[in-house]
């Protein structure tokens, strides 16, 4: 390695990403990918950067992986700041789509047919704590153990359902890792994320992870929890067993859980005082759009996952429908829910609503290489139709992050100009690691911080 390319372990900024698993089935029949078509880029026609013998880097900035029987699409690191959660859930839904229409293709010119079950999602925010900021008190142990104890009312009621089981927390060596469920609404899916990061957040900044921190702070959680221990990486799950009820068959509106504090409420009371707790750290890393929705599920002016009898159809193919509001119709339409964040009277002009309701990747352009519909996209028009009558572009568009350009561009065909070298990316190498090669066939290898500094130096 020359002195030109120091190697860094760590990124220069706080991150968040999301990772998704899949079951797959061919012809209704459960398969194992690896087994299957040994590599994704057996049913992927572009070309891909390499990760590993069972995983490839994706042109849309973010990895697909044959992992343990599942399918796993995983995001690009997005670093924290306003509107994250929402560019984050943007991207994995990108990712997503990029799959199900390589499936589509696949499918067609083999006379098969692929559907992608939901089975888990994976929240992973960064742990950045200074060691000298770190005490017996202050560990990303005990850090996991007390979310473990937090976001369970929480979580449940804004994105799990009748058939969930669980909530793990595990500790990484640079990031919390939160899993449940998959949630197959991308609006829901980004209220959900919003309440994760921006309590996650906050609470790392606490001067202790002791979970006597919650009664100090007046935070109303379920009492007589006990988390088991997880399965994996020293961390923590709080499943249906360890309540005192069954959060997931409980009605979410039933006065049965007895908090820290003495008091008798629901659980969905639970959940909304929790989440005005942490409303500031919530609107700092969210957009209102999703803020608004979070709200109005958690305020039971919109159903919950958990209000329904059962777990919706959309869980059982995912991909082919995938724009907010539209994925989940077992559930009230968003504009029904809204109201003003200031105001507790409910919109009513429909310019209002519009407004309100609009997603922030709103005014994206079509991408017309897939029939997938993605969150992030203006619909595809009718070629009847005039061109005057697409979608409105009133909102701004979601920028893209520094980290995501990054990994888009990596995945462009394009080389980078380093110093007196020109390099060719070839590999991707865990969460924030490019290979390159030079003109001798010589490797290098750059953190993205170090892509990022030269990025005017892409060249076709």
């Amino acid at each position: 390695m020359v002195a030109e390319f120091p190697y860094r372990t760590q990124l220069a900024m706080p991150v968040i990403g999301l990772e998704s698993e899949f079951q797959v089935y061919v012809d209704e029949q459960v398969v194992v990918p690896e087994e299957y078509w040994r590599a994704p880029s057996a049913f992927i026609d572009r070309p891909l950067l390499y990760r590993s013998s069972k995983a490839s880097q994706l042109p849309t900035g973010g990895a697909v992986y044959f992992d343990g029987g599942v399918l796993e699409v995983v995001t690009p690191v997005i670093e924290l700041g306003s509107q994250s959660t929402a560019r984050v859930v943007r991207s994995l839904w990108e990712q997503i789509g990029f799959i199900r229409g390589q499936l589509d293709r696949w499918q067609q010119r083999h006379g098969k047919r692929v559907r992608l079950q939901a089975y888990s999602c994976h929240f992973n925010i960064s742990y950045e704590l200074a060691r000298g900021e770190r005490n017996r008190n202050r560990t990303i142990q005990k850090l996991a153990l007390l979310l473990a104890h937090l976001l369970p009312a929480a979580v449940l009621v804004a994105g799990t359902n009748r058939r969930s089981t669980g909530l793990g927390v595990r500790p990484r060596r640079d990031r919390i890792e939160i899993t449940l469920d998959f949630i197959p609404d991308p609006g829901l899916m980004a209220a959900t994320t919003a309440l994760i990061v921006g309590i996650v957040r906050e609470v790392i900044g606490w001067p202790s992870y002791r979970v006597e921190e919650l009664a100090a702070r007046g935070i109303p959680a379920i009492a007589d929890v006990e988390p088991g221990k997880h399965a994996t990486r020293n961390g923590w799950v709080a499943r249906d067993f360890h309540f005192p009820h069954n959060p997931f068959t409980t009605s979410a509106d039933a006065r049965v859980w007895t908090t820290i504090d003495g008091r008798t409420l629901s659980l969905r009371d639970i959940a909304l005082e929790t989440a005005s707790a942490f409303r500031d750290s919530i609107q700092r890393y969210a957009d209102a759009f999703s803020v608004r929705l979070l709200f109005a599920v958690l305020r039971g002016e919109m159903p919950s996952l958990l209000d329904l009898d059962d777990r919706p159809p959309a869980y059982d193919d995912i991909g082919h429908v995938a724009r907010w509001g539209e994925a989940l119709p077992e559930l009230a339409n968003y504009s029904g829910a809204m109201r003003d964040e200031e105001d507790a009277a409910p919109l009513r002009r429909r310019a209002d609503v519009e407004e309100k309701l609009a997603p922030p990747w709103r005014g994206e352009g079509v991408d017309r290489r897939h029939r997938v519909q993605m969150p992030p996209r203006v619909e595809r028009r009718d070629k009847n139709e005039r061109r005057t009558e697409r979608a409105s572009t009133t909102s701004p568009r979601l920028a893209r992050s520094a980290y995501e350009r990054v990994f888009r561009q990596l995945a462009s065909g394009k080389r980078l100009r380093v110093g007196r070298e020109v390099l060719t990316p070839v590999g991707v190498r865990g969460w924030y690691h490019a290979i390159f090669e030079n003109a001798s066939g010589d490797e290098r290898i750059l953190s993205i911080d170090q892509v990022l500094e030269h990025m005017d130096q892409w060249r076709e």
